[in-house]
């Protein structure tokens, strides 16, 4: 009999594990929509998403010798729970590191579906569980660093390093297998560099995980690049910015023709600004085409090449030949050499808008790292529309944020009181959630392109940019700090003093 009342919410996935019948797997019960949330006597309450499940509650009942009452939940909610059940099952457990050590033909392990509960391989199981609590802990990346006695996984959380389990030496060689095959990198070959790819499921959310292997004293050292499609491609308006920078760089981008540059180290977010702007000039009547290493998101309406050294298609190669694509947009991945930026360049001054990334401290040193790389300065003048400069700060937890006193290095600035993240169950104990982005535009205008072109230092350029209007990193850091968006240690991290 069906109970259409949903007034009450559902129990937590721990009272749900517990009654769940012996030799049900949580795969079936995610299968069929399915969870027991209440045992009545002889009846057991099931929860589903409509009464054409009665025949499955029915026999899932008769699992634990009870008949079926079917309460009727929306579907989402029904899925919650059975998500968190696979995180109270899909943990690193002692038990599984016990066993791992009896796995010995490795080339027998198969790709699988990572959400699951009813794998039986050791090594399997722990390797799913450190990729899961890597994607529940919002982690980009994670580290597998041999050393002389052990193998210590790391996840990089909001941009900082924290290290989460530390494995016997004995687990180095079947966890490194293990995800080789999984990345279908060569599992025989351990003294030379390797990349390979993995893409695996968790239910209904796609995540492609990037992995670089590294030889070193003590075994392959392995790094995982998360990339989860479920958090999905950001906008412009979603990186962050001040209104009135994201008119600015709103209004650069809608040039027909030039070059914008995006600065900034390893992890920075550029590639993420890239795909925004791309996002915002996709259009059907314009042609677009990237050459990526890697293409980390698939674009709607663009074409995207793969950087492949080994076929000969590195940057300039592509960048050649897309120029007879007849684009009017180019994204470069990176502008890693002379050949790359000259003819960058040059397709800049020919009609087309280029965009790429370089990497330099600030905005204004991308000139003079063009100029390091061989390119004339008339041509930087002629060719470049701006330079963003670009850092990610972690936030301050908003459940735990608190006002303190500033730290004497902020003082000199005249900020007398900053905030700071207490540390609570939302945020891990870090006092820090999530990241939020500082943008410095540096706009050459006509000025600044004289400048450039009579060969001007870079803190002569500053100055000029300064009285155009362009807030530096500084700046920007200072004004979230006093903000309360971030704590005054984390914008000295991240920018720097001056």
């Amino acid at each position: 009999m069906a109970d259409t009342t949903v007034s009450k919410k559902l129990p937590t996935s721990e009272h749900v594990l517990e009654l769940i019948p012996r030799g049900v797997s949580i795969d079936a019960l995610r299968e069929k929509g399915l969870i027991p949330i209440e045992a009545r006597g002889s009846s057991l309450v099931i929860a589903a998403s409509n009464v054409s499940a009665t025949l499955d509650a029915q026999i899932l009942a008769m699992g634990a010798g009870k008949t079926a009452t079917l309460a009727i939940y929306p579907e989402a909610e029904i899925a919650s729970v059975i998500r968190n059940l696979y995180d109270l099952k899909s943990g690193v457990g002692a038990e599984t590191l016990n066993a791992i050590e009896s796995v010995d033909d490795l080339s027998q392990l198969a790709r699988q579906e990572v959400l699951s509960d009813t794998v039986d391989a050791p090594v399997i199981k722990l390797v799913n569980g450190i990729l899961l609590e890597a994607i529940r802990e919002r982690s980009t990346d994670i580290h597998l660093e041999p050393f002389e006695d052990k193998l210590l996984v790391r996840y990089r959380i909001d941009g900082v390093l924290h290290d989460e389990y530390e494995l016997t030496k004995g687990h180095q060689s079947p966890v490194t297998s293990r995800i080789k095959v999984m990345a279908k990198m060569d599992i025989a070959e351990r003294f030379v560099p390797q990349d390979g790819r993995i893409g695996i499921s968790l239910g209904d959310r796609a995540v492609d995980i990037r992995v670089s292997s590294l030889p070193t004293q003590h075994g392959e050292r392995i790094v995982m690049r998360i990339l989860d499609k479920a958090r999905g491609l950001l906008t412009l308006e979603d990186l962050g910015m001040a209104k009135e920078e994201n008119e600015k760089i709103d209004a650069l981008i809608r040039n027909p023709h030039g070059m914008i540059l995006l600065t900034g180290p390893t992890g920075s977010g550029k590639s993420t600004s890239l795909y925004a702007i791309i996002q915002a000039l996709a259009r059907p009547e314009v042609n677009i085409i990237t050459v990526e290493d890697p293409i980390e998101y698939d674009l709607p309406g663009v074409g995207q090449v793969q950087v492949n050294d080994k076929a000969g298609i590195t940057f300039a190669s592509a960048l050649r030949s897309i120029l007879r694509q007849d684009p009017d947009i180019i994204m470069i991945g990176e502008m890693r050499d002379f050949d790359t930026a000259h003819i960058g360049i040059q397709s800049s001054l020919t009609g087309h808008l280029v965009l790429s990334t370089l990497h330099t401290n600030d905005s204004v040193s991308a000139v003079s790292r063009l100029v390091d790389m061989g390119v004339e300065p008339y041509l930087i003048a002629g060719s470049l529309l701006g330079v963003v400069a670009q850092r990610l700060v972690r936030r301050i937890c908003p459940s735990c944020r608190e006002e303190t006193a500033s730290p004497a290095t902020m003082k000199k600035y005249g900020l007398e009181r900053a905030y700071r993240g207490r540390g609570c169950e939302h945020c891990g104990g870090t006092g820090y959630k999530g990241r939020f982005g500082l943008y410095e535009q540096f706009d050459v205008t006509l000025d600044i392109a004289d400048a450039i072109s009579s060969g001007a230092t870079v803190a002569a350029l500053k100055n000029l940019a300064k009285k155009n209007g362009m807030r530096s990193l500084l700046d920007l850091g200072l004004a979230s700090v006093s903000s309360g968006e971030t704590t005054p240690e984390e914008m000295i991290r991240v920018v720097g003093e001056v």
